[in-house]
């Protein structure tokens, strides 16, 4: 299909990346060969967004049982469930790469009584289906979503959820990229998304790609082109959508959502059901990964901060269900209360 990029895929013996720290000046692909690397790359940001993490993380639990020397289907088991921990302590806030490797263990267990190869062949097929039904899920969101853009199509977007975030065609950005597609006249506002700069280096990139009209903006802006009119709808991604509808996401999108209530703008999350997490009543409950200070003192390598100045760094913050206006889901789009319709939206996609 049109408008998508190949951010995951399978080589012999290698979990294959778009090396997104490299993003927009050069396109470089990373081949992750054994676990370890797999861990780093999801750790370092190499690959990042929910539905991508769980893409990668399916396939480096392949790559384990690959390589694996066990002799028998318990072994591998054992040393299955070892990595399936290694991976989910990279990135604890996105829940999809809990999910996936769970898919993935449930998976293998299924097949052990069938032997080592059963399992190896098995749980490549698994992680190549875990893809495929996330690059369909997003064009279902794009779909659902797309009409809920209005005519004139000033959207505000946030961070990168777009196809480098995914298996290749995005959640925030799929209902922009169908409704483009459809011929519909859009402009999209990217926040460039401190302290990472996704937006800036990645959402850019792609809407620049796909030949669709965006203009970048500093995270301190949004404010000021909601008032000015500039906004029609704020749509974002999520990387974890609770039992009550609250939401998280990178950070600086609560700050968005209370912006759009202030201004009446509709704010909408586009998430697939793989990273909906039902077993938390509500977003208090969700982990916040704390990244290293680093990362806000300093740009590109460089310090922008004097030196030994202490920073804060949640790279993601909660977003209350009551600032959100809808979810979008590749089973439709839900309204408030959110509670029934995400237990609907789970059970139609198990």
């Amino acid at each position: 299909m049109d408008n998508e990029l190949r951010t995951v895929w399978w080589e012999p013996g290698a979990v294959c990346l778009i090396d997104q720290l490299r993003l927009p000046h050069e396109q470089v692909t990373v081949h992750c060969t054994d676990l370890a690397a797999v861990g780093h790359a999801i750790k370092t940001m190499v690959v990042r967004g929910a539905p991508a993490i769980g893409c990668t993380a399916a396939y480096g639990l392949a790559l384990v049982a690959m390589q694996s020397k066990a002799v028998d289907g318990a072994a591998l088991l054992e040393e299955l469930e070892q990595a399936r921990q290694v991976l989910n302590a990279q990135r604890p806030t996105a829940i999809n790469l809990a999910w996936a490797t769970a898919r993935m263990l449930r998976q293998a267990q299924l097949l052990g009584a069938g032997g080592v190869e059963t399992v190896r062949h098995g749980l490549l097929a698994e992680a190549h289906a875990i893809l495929a039904e996330d690059l369909a899920m997003c064009h279902a969101i794009g779909d659902h979503g797309a009409a809920l853009i209005p005519a004139r199509g000033q959207v505000l977007t946030h961070c990168n959820a777009g196809g480098l975030a995914t298996a290749g065609y995005g959640t925030a950005l799929a209902p922009i990229r169908t409704a483009f597609r459809q011929g519909r006249s859009l402009h999209v506002l990217v926040d460039e998304t401190r302290p990472f700069l996704q937006g800036a280096r990645l959402t850019a990139w792609e809407l620049q790609q796909a030949g669709i009209p965006l203009t970048l903006i500093t995270d301190n802006m949004a404010g000021y082109m909601m008032r000015q009119g500039q906004v029609d709808c704020i749509i974002v991604g999520a990387d974890r959508i609770v039992a009550n509808g609250d939401v998280a996401n990178k950070i600086g999108t609560y700050s968005l959502a209370v912006l759009a209530q202030a201004h009446g703008i509709p704010f909408y999350v586009a998430a697939p059901s793989s990273t909906i997490d039902l077993t938390l009543a509500h977003g208090d409950l969700i982990p916040i990964e704390e990244r290293s200070p680093d990362e806000v003192t300093h740009l590109a390598g460089q310090p922008i901060a004097p030196i030994g100045v202490r920073a804060a760094h949640p790279a993601f913050d909660m977003t209350p269900h009551h600032l959100i206006t809808a979810l979008i889901t590749e089973h439709g789009v839900l309204f408030p209360p959110y509670d029934d319709g995400l237990r609907r939206c789970v059970e139609a996609g198990n």
